[in-house]
């Protein structure tokens, strides 16, 4: 088949809508890989401001902002592979992520930031690489140790998934969040109880779920203002004779804090740690494109992450199914994503399908 020249891409636009814009495809540069996509999801704190805030956009229209691109976690069919990709062939099936991994119907990405799907791994399962990473990488960074009591604070996809790979790791998890439907989902997927704030008291619901004892580690997996969970899970953190708290705080996604501070008055020893990547390598652009670090040194890579993310979808230990609640054909994006905005409270995983390539194959 010729190779296309033009593709689409969907854009958010100033207006708070979702448009197709037409681009070149990209150059099959060396170390890079060219997929027909079939399925992208959106991650939507990060690429759109949170559903919440792009139906808000909608009544608050800024009209000369510009289209703008976006996306990165997609999974569809190799089409052609540059110069030192050869570990990839036109037919493969494979999940990718990164920057070039756009809501669109052709992708350019680093063959490091691309993995094979294992037999019975979807094209829709496989667009769930991104963000599975990403809680992959936060649990390394968290280090936990089993039969720890964890509490995951935002219950989005980024939380969920990272909620349930503290469960596959041997730890009790609490799940915090402000929307109903998110604690109900994750008391189903991912999280051993669920706190509805506003209307349960988080506190008393998490040092209840712990025993008294208090918590090992927290996860904070969620943007805009962070000091009334960082609070929250401080009063929560278990305590050394001395009365100071203890413990892990894993922060995931992008909460701000007053003063541009995350370590409140009187939380000197809690471990801080951020975590807002795949792992290691990824924006390494020598080696998104390049040669792998060697495993005997670097063992867990964004790519070897990616890898052991596919094998626990193709084993059925991590269920992304239940977290898609829309599926979008491409074509469709304006109209059917702006339905969808009327209640932001129930999108939680929006997956887009490319109608081109879902007619070829």
């Amino acid at each position: 088949m010729s190779l296309p020249a033009k593709r689409k891409v969907a854009a958010v636009c100033g207006d708070g809508r979702l448009r197709l814009v037409e681009q070149d495809v990209p150059p099959v540069g060396k170390g890079m890989v060219l997929a027909e996509v079939h399925t992208s999801l959106v991650s939507p704190g990060t690429e759109v401001g949170g559903w919440r805030n792009l139906a808000a956009r909608r009544r608050n229209p800024e009209p000369d902002a510009q289209p703008r691109p976006f996306g990165y976690s997609n999974a569809g069919v190799v089409l052609e592979v540059g110069v030192g990709a050869e570990e990839f062939a036109p037919g493969d099936r494979v999940a990718c992520i990164g920057g070039g991994a756009l809501h669109t119907d052709y992708a350019v990405v680093p063959h490091n930031l691309c993995v094979r799907l294992p037999d019975g791994v979807t094209f829709a399962q496989g667009s769930y690489a991104m963000l599975l990473a990403t809680a992959m990488h936060a649990l390394r960074r968290g280090a936990p140790e089993f039969g720890e009591s964890v509490a995951v604070v935002g219950l989005g996809i980024l939380g969920l998934l990272t909620a349930r790979l503290y469960q596959l790791a041997g730890n009790c998890v609490i799940g915090w969040d402000l929307i109903p439907f998110r604690a109900n989902l994750a008391r189903k997927r991912g999280a051993d109880a669920a706190v509805i704030v506003g209307e349960e008291d988080e506190v008393e619901a998490t040092m209840a779920f712990t025993n008294g004892y208090g918590l090992d580690a927290g996860v904070l997996a969620f943007g805009g203002d962070g000091d009334a969970a960082m609070r929250s899970l401080g009063k929560c953190m278990k305590r050394a004779p001395d009365g100071h708290p203890m413990g892990r705080i894993m922060i995931v996604g992008n909460p701000s804090f007053q003063y541009g501070s995350h370590e409140p008055l009187g939380m000197t020893n809690v471990d801080i740690r951020r975590a807002s990547r795949t792992g290691f390598g990824y924006h390494d652009d020598a080696w998104e494109a390049g040669a792998p670090y060697p495993p005997v040194v670097m063992r867990w890579t964004t790519r070897t992450n990616l890898e052991l993310c596919m094998r626990l979808l193709a084993e059925k230990k991590v269920d992304v199914d239940a977290l898609t609640t829309h599926v979008v054909p491409l074509d469709c994006i304006d109209e059917r994503s702006s339905e969808a905005l009327d209640d932001p409270d129930h999108i939680l995983g929006m997956v887009f399908t490319p109608s081109a390539a879902a007619e070829r194959h």
